[in-house]
C-alpha cells in the first residue's frame, strides 16, 4: 500500500534491467578474483540481494549501518556507526553497496575509514546518485541512475522507516 500522493520516478523492471547490468560490469571488472561486499544498511539491502544474485563472482558478505538523517528528510551532516564490520578487510577487493549518493558526507567519511583497514581495492556501488547534491567529490565506480534533487522512497530506501518495501523507486509529492 502506498500513498495517493506518491509517483513512480524508476519502475521495477528498469531496476531490473539495469541491475543486470551493473552486475556484468562488476563481474568483468573483478573476473577471478574474489569480491567482499558491504551492505550499508538499511536502505541497501535490496538493491544488494538482488545484485548479488546477479553477479558472476566469488562474494563474501558483510554489513555496516550508519546514521545522518534519522526521521528527518535531511542528512544532518554528523555520520555515526551504528553497526560496525564483523570481519577484516586487509588485502581483500572490496566494494560497497549503497542505496543514494547523496550529498557524499556519509560516503566520503565510509571510505576514509574503511581505507584505514588496508583494503587491496575499494570501490562503491550505488543504486542512485544524485549529483547535484554533492558536497563531497565522492564518485561511485558503478551508478544505477542519476536523479535530480528528489526524496525517493521504496526498494530499500524510507521515511520514518515506512515504504522500504516497495518494489520501485517513488516521490511522494505535495506533502503537507
Amino acid at each position: 500500500m502506498f500513498p495517493e500522493n506518491m509517483r513512480v520516478l524508476i519502475d521495477e523492471g528498469q531496476i531490473q534491467q539495469r541491475i543486470r547490468v551493473l552486475a556484468k560490469q562488476i563481474s568483468a571488472d573483478y573476473q577471478g578474483r574474489p569480491l567482499h561486499l558491504i551492505c550499508i544498511l538499511k536502505g541497501a539491502c535490496v538493491f544488494l540481494t538482488d545484485l548479488m544474485r546477479q553477479l558472476d563472482l566469488e562474494i563474501s558478505l558483510d554489513f555496516m549501518a550508519v546514521s545522518s538523517y534519522g526521521a528527518r528528510k535531511q542528512s544532518s551532516g554528523e555520520v555515526k556507526i551504528v553497526k560496525d564490520l564483523d570481519s577484516s578487510l586487509q588485502d581483500r577487493d572490496v566494494l560497497i553497496v549503497e542505496d543514494v549518493l547523496d550529498t557524499g558526507l556519509t560516503l566520503d567519511y565510509l571510505f576514509r575509514n574503511l581505507l584505514t583497514r588496508c583494503p587491496r581495492s575499494l570501490e562503491m556501488a550505488t543504486l542512485l546518485s544524485k549529483p547535484s547534491r554533492r558536497i563531497k567529490p565522492v564518485k561511485a565506480a558503478y551508478v544505477g541512475f542519476e536523479i535530480p534533487d528528489l526524496f525517493v522512497v521504496g526498494y530499500g530506501l524510507d521515511y520514518a522507516e515506512k515504504y522500504r518495501h516497495l518494489p520501485f523507486i517513488g516521490v511522494i509529492e505535495n506533502e503537507a
